[in-house]
């Protein structure tokens, strides 16, 4: 399958809340739980290089889960709590298998690597990743250990290849994962689906926006 518009802005809170009664039909999740006193945000990839309509790697459904951020990054700033980006920059050398699977891989090269100025607020700690887990190689347990974080909300792209990568990895990594049905994207339905119905089984609790923030 290919690219799909399959969240708009019209109909993204409907369609998120299918998912979310779709799983709820299929598991028993657990509790939700959440404690904003004790969670980071994390924005996976928000880059022009998804983003950016000129960009041949554009994700259709990405304009619709931008708000969506804003309104976590907006509440998570209001609570006085981390908000930390992720930014995905390759070189040939650190790019390993990403480079032979894709035959691109994203460098500073890339007039679309930076992050979208839409989501990023200047300061914010940015965790430079070349894999698609945001823990391997990098600062972010440290950050968060520092933070005293035991609970993360995962949004950002792609929902199946670094956002999901990531939820399993702080999962094992002992920490409890939030993973934004309506934050994040990635190419089309069926992949987008497929991920929420794995994590939901063993790795993180599916939630929409407005569950994040009515709980906090």
């Amino acid at each position: 399958m290919g690219k799909e518009n399959y969240f708009t802005r019209d109909n993204i809170h409907k369609k998120a809340r299918k998912f979310l009664q779709e799983i709820k039909s299929i598991y028993d999740l657990p509790r939700l739980d959440f404690d904003v006193n004790a969670a980071a945000l994390l924005i996976i990839d928000m880059q022009r290089y998804f983003l950016d309509k000129s960009s041949h790697a554009f994700l259709p459904s990405s304009p619709a889960i931008i708000p969506k951020i804003k309104k976590l990054i907006s509440f998570f700033h209001f609570k006085k709590r981390p908000v930390i980006y992720t930014q995905h920059i390759n070189t040939v050398k650190n790019a390993g298998m990403l480079r032979e699977w894709w035959d691109e891989i994203i460098t500073t090269n890339n007039k679309y690597y930076k992050l979208n100025k839409k989501l990023y607020a200047p300061g914010a700690p940015v965790v430079i990743k070349t894999q698609y887990d945001a823990f391997y190689r990098t600062n972010l347990k440290k950050i968060l250990i520092k933070n005293k974080i035991k609970q993360v909300v995962i949004t950002g792209v792609m929902t199946n290849l670094c956002c999901e990568t990531t939820a399993r990895s702080a999962f094992v990594q002992g920490f409890r994962v939030f993973f934004v049905v309506d934050g994040t994207c990635t190419q089309n339905e069926m992949m987008h689906r497929a991920t929420l119905i794995n994590l939901a089984y063993g790795f993180a609790i599916p939630v929409l926006t407005k569950e994040i923030i009515k709980s906090g």
